[in-house]
């Protein structure tokens, strides 16, 4: 390795820890990341209209990067002066941004560098896919334009194939803005995971009450007061969201892996069909701006950009012969809900072999890559549970027809295709229930099927205000299904630790979200052994 790079190793307690370039950048980070909770420094005194005031830097929204291979990455970040004004105070005209990628945090040792346009049909956000990168190697970037540069964001490539080095990564998901504070970011920042997989709901499309719910602030876009239903409405929520410093200080620290789920276009949206009395054609618009600012605001390729309302966003990620992620997309290909769409007994509708939740394209392509993985660990990285949480409402066993649950013959196509196939060491990393639960990989929960892999659902950042140890839903889904082996209520993210025999899935939560200074602890550690599909708690 280049002398003055930090070297990476695995320390006893099993958290990757890397060399003082790493500590000094997180120190820095942490210190914006104060400054920027400072009343008046992100606008809190801005007009009633939303627009920030106008000494706003460029690069106000902050820099990122995502989707890492071992020899690239992307790098993303949007130009709005004005963050919280309609076309983030930019106007018309393109404006070329330059990147630089260097080995050092002071840049001082680049290897990479170029020029990208901004422009207004991109909401002037900027996507640069650096290659010739180095594998398994942390690096550091920035951006510059119109006599203005940006913060320093590091980021880390995958690893090399063939190889099987020990990696950490963190699951986040949910991040409700006026539900409280993403205090688990800084948490997540401090332990600088090599990358964060975003499993959907990134922001939320409901309105926000004037007051800025938890955050009590009007320094808001005009737009926040009412649901997103076009492009500008869309581009202002995620610009809202962006500011949030505990976010930045994230997005600077790791490369994200961003999918989607309902709340970046509708709640509950299935293919082209809108949660409520939308026509077709309009919701199909609508799905369109939604996912296009989705696009322009999270770091992926341009092969994910949407066209129109069509998009391509499943995608696999390898880090060398560890670990394979299956990044699904459950919601543009998807058969419509049965059931009222409401917690019901599976019947007849859920168990339709004509129904999918994934598609038919993307289910052979997601069969036909466990024909081919080569990895010790085979992830699938998505939105909802596969597995059954169910409830037993007035004295029937109910679950969700949101989930795979409402699925039950693609779930069995999937979870049969896996073993068939020879897969051992299958993990489904999902979000959306707010709500910490692992539970059992199985095709089915009402027979005797063979338990096939390990589900770990994540809690939400944020949405659903503080939530508690246990709550009465958490109480009765475990009355009901016996196959979960742990569950929580709080808010916060788990730290997942892997290596070639052995994943450590750390559970990281806050007792509040109600306060930017609150912090997390760990309240389950969750072992996964290879070859065995079953879990060790502590």
């Amino acid at each position: 390795m280049p002398s003055g790079v930090p070297d990476i190793e695995l320390c006893g307690d099993r958290t990757l820890r890397i060399g003082m370039t790493r500590r000094r950048f997180l120190s820095w980070s942490g210190a914006v990341a104060a400054l920027a909770f400072t009343p008046g420094i992100l606008g809190d005194t801005a007009s009633s209209t939303g627009a920030s005031a106008p000494d706003s830097p460029l690069f106000a929204l902050g820099v990122a990067s995502g989707d890492p291979l071992p020899d690239g990455v992307v790098l993303w970040t949007r130009l709005a002066p004005r963050p919280l004004a309609r076309g983030g105070g930019m106007g018309a005209r393109p404006i070329e941004v330059a990147w630089e990628v260097a080995a050092d945090e002071a840049m001082t040792r680049p290897v990479r560098h170029g020029h990208a346009p901004a422009t207004a049909e991109n909401g002037h956000a900027v996507h640069v896919d650096v290659r010739g990168l180095e594998p398994g190697r942390e690096y550091f970037y920035r951006f510059a334009a119109l006599g203005e540069r940006s913060a320093v964001g590091r980021t880390v490539t995958a690893h090399a194939a063939g190889t099987d080095a020990p990696m950490t990564f963190a699951l986040a998901s949910c991040q409700s803005w006026a539900d409280g504070y993403y205090v688990a970011y800084a948490d997540m920042a401090t332990h600088a995971p090599d990358v964060v997989f975003h499993l959907g709901d990134y922001i939320y499309e409901k309105p926000i009450n004037r007051g800025g719910g938890r955050r009590h602030t009007t320094a808001m876009p005009e737009s926040a007061a009412r649901e997103c239903l076009d492009l500008d409405d869309y581009r202002d929520r995620y610009a809202l969201y962006k500011l949030d410093p505990h976010l930045q200080q994230i997005h600077r620290t790791s490369p994200f892996v961003t999918t989607f789920d309902d709340h970046e276009v509708d709640n509950n949206w299935a293919a082209d069909i809108p949660e409520d009395g939308m026509t077709v054609p309009d919701f199909l618009v609508r799905r369109a701006h939604g996912l296009r600012a989705w696009w322009e605001h999270t770091p992926v390729r341009l092969a994910h950009r949407p066209y129109g309302a069509d998009i391509r966003a499943h995608r696999r990620l390898r880090f060398g012969t560890l670990a394979e992620f299956s990044v699904l997309d459950t919601r543009s290909h998807r058969s419509d809900q049965v059931n009222g769409d409401v917690d019901a007994p599976q019947d007849a509708a859920t168990a339709d072999p004509r129904r999918s939740i994934l598609g038919p394209i993307q289910e052979r392509w997601l069969l036909d890559g466990f024909a081919r993985s080569e990895a010790r660990w085979n992830v699938l990285a998505h939105q909802t549970p596969i597995a059954d949480l169910a409830r037993t409402l007035d004295g029937r066993r109910a679950v969700s027809m949101d989930g795979w649950s409402g699925y039950e013959a693609c779930r069995a196509r999937i979870l049969d295709g896996a073993r068939e196939r020879g897969v051992t060491d299958l993990v489904s990393v999902v979000g959306d229930i707010h709500r910490n639960v692992v539970t059992d990989l199985r095709t089915s929960y009402r027979d005797e099927s063979p338990t096939i892999g390990v589900e770990l659902a994540g809690t939400s950042i944020a949405s659903g205000a503080d939530g508690r140890d246990s709550d009465d839903s958490d109480r009765a889904l475990k009355a009901a299904s016996p196959h979960v082996r742990f569950g929580n209520a709080q808010r916060g993210y788990v730290l997942n630790r892997l290596q070639r025999d052995r994943w450590d899935a750390e559970f990281r939560v806050a007792d509040s979200i109600g306060s930017p200074a609150e912090r997390l602890h760990t309240r389950a550690v969750v072992t996964i052994e290879t070859g065995r599909p079953e879990v060790d708690i502590v």
